[in-house]
């Protein structure tokens, strides 16, 4: 079984409110778990270039709840590199994710407590 559950909410685009409850859902899915521990959001970069809304909704949520969270990680820090995911990797040990080391600023990966 994997650490590692994944969300879309990017595809479709969705108002502030749905983005909040689908990620408040899949957070309590992974915090019941036994083996879930981290949740990487896919909530795609937005078409402008700069960032788009549901990327502020995500990140805007998850800095509300960061203390239910070891660590929050931006897509464009998520690699081998970085300390947050070496202290993850060390403690969970090393899983499968494509996205690792992609640089990637459409995803956010949360470690949950």
């Amino acid at each position: 079984m994997s650490v590692l559950h994944t969300i879309d909410i990017a595809h479709p685009p969705r108002p502030a409110e749905i983005v909040e409850e689908e990620l408040e859902e899949a957070w309590h899915l992974v915090r019941r778990s036994r083996q879930l521990r981290l949740l990487k959001i896919v909530h795609g970069y937005g078409s402008t270039g700069r960032g788009g809304t549901t990327r502020t909704v995500v990140r805007n949520w998850a800095f509300a709840h960061r203390r239910h969270f070891r660590a929050v990680i931006e897509g464009e820090r998520y690699s081998l590199f970085d300390e947050d995911t070496q202290a993850v990797r060390q403690a969970l040990g090393a899983y499968n994710d494509p996205d690792l080391g992609g640089g990637n600023p459409g995803l956010t990966i949360l470690w949950v407590h």
